[in-house]
């Protein structure tokens, strides 16, 4: 836990930006029945049986000091995925940046032999070395600034039946560029310091 705090704590390098990844699976669902518009008097009226339409995991990367957001919707989430969403980080989102500070959670798949699976290992090695991986402990998720903007993608975006892949990544680029014009930082509030005052009984005694 206070690795991670220690992380947010620094003063904002452009040169070694601290970013934040988290996913979730997502369920695609259609109607069974068309929805009756809303009309003069009366709301919109959904039926509650639905159509299910497969899964997939949508990917948030998150950079708080620079109010940041990259977010997509792939059919899975294998490594393979894992590793090419941290390429286009490194080539695409942060070509310039000496290394890019990754805050994550301990999922199998989020690992530097995840690079070597899905790439050559000379590829897989100059990525690895562009990365300081910060993983939030076991049970500690909320300390990852990522899941808090699930959340709120989650209650903005994702708050009705969406049926498909394709519409499902439209509705998370309108989010996406919506939310980086309004360059939206994270202010973290809570040190080190309060951890040892209000989680003190974590501590070994």
């Amino acid at each position: 836990m206070e690795d991670v705090l220690a992380v947010y704590a620094r003063a904002y390098d452009p040169t070694r930006p601290v970013v934040c990844m988290d996913e979730k699976p997502y369920q695609l669902l259609a109607h069974a029945r068309a929805p009756i518009p809303a009309t003069a008097g009366r709301d919109l009226r959904v039926d509650s049986e639905y159509v299910r339409c497969g899964t997939c995991s949508i990917f948030v990367w998150v950079e708080p000091l620079a109010g940041w957001r990259r977010v997509n919707a792939l059919p899975q989430r294998t490594r393979a995925d894992w590793a090419g969403q941290v390429k286009h980080l490194l080539t695409v989102d942060y070509p310039d940046a000496e290394t890019v500070v990754l805050v994550m959670d301990n999922l199998n798949t989020h690992g530097i032999a995840s690079l070597y699976e899905a790439f050559e290992p000379a590829e897989a090695f100059e990525l690895a070395q562009r990365l300081e991986i910060h993983h939030t402990p076991k049970h500690g998720s909320w300390l990852n600034i990522a899941e808090i903007e699930l959340s709120a993608l989650t209650r903005q975006c994702l708050d009705r039946r969406i049926s498909d892949l394709d519409t499902l990544n439209t509705e998370l680029a309108a989010w996406q560029a919506a939310t980086n014009a309004d360059q939206r930082q994270v202010d973290w509030q809570f040190t080190t310091h309060d951890a040892r005052i209000k989680l003190r009984h974590l501590y070994p005694n």
